[in-house]
């Protein structure tokens, strides 16, 4: 299981996804969901947002899904967004309904292993425990920009 994923995987998994489907995006701002979707995208990935709450609303210019069964498109990657009892009924969705699925991602605080061994006996990189912003903030030098690895301390960032 991929505990501790090696930088080098992290690049090649943000490098080679190109659509990512969010499981349980929020339409809140400020909501941790919402913005690393919207981050996401402004990296050029495709987002597409699911939550059954919001489903047929248009978030970050894509029609929310209810479940994973409603996308027609090539996914990449699923990152999920909910708790981890949630974990095996997406990742199985995931591995039926999206043929060309290649990561699963789920997001910090997120573990799931008999999921997480599951998803990769079928041949999918998993990473849990970890957020897809955050790490390509760091793997490209962008987490300055936040306050963050500045080598400063002071409240005033």
């Amino acid at each position: 299981m991929t505990q501790d994923p090696s930088d080098d995987l992290l690049r090649e998994i943000l490098t080679r996804t190109r659509v990512v489907a969010c499981v349980g995006v929020s339409m809140n701002p400020v909501r941790p969901s919402y913005y690393v979707a919207r981050y996401l995208g402004l990296r050029g990935k495709r987002v597409i947002p699911v939550n059954p709450v919001h489903a047929g609303k248009t978030l970050l210019g894509e029609t929310i899904r209810a479940d994973l069964s409603e996308i027609e498109e090539p996914v990449d990657m699923v990152d999920i967004f909910r708790r981890p009892e949630h974990v095996p009924a997406i990742v199985d969705a995931a591995m039926a309904e999206l043929p060309s699925l290649r990561t699963v991602w789920m997001q910090i605080g997120v573990n799931h292993p008999e999921a997480a061994a599951k998803a990769e006996a079928a041949g999918l990189t998993v990473i849990q425990n970890r957020c897809p912003k955050i790490e390509y903030q760091r793997l490209y030098g962008e987490l300055r920009m936040g306050g963050f690895a500045t080598g400063v301390i002071s409240s005033k960032l």
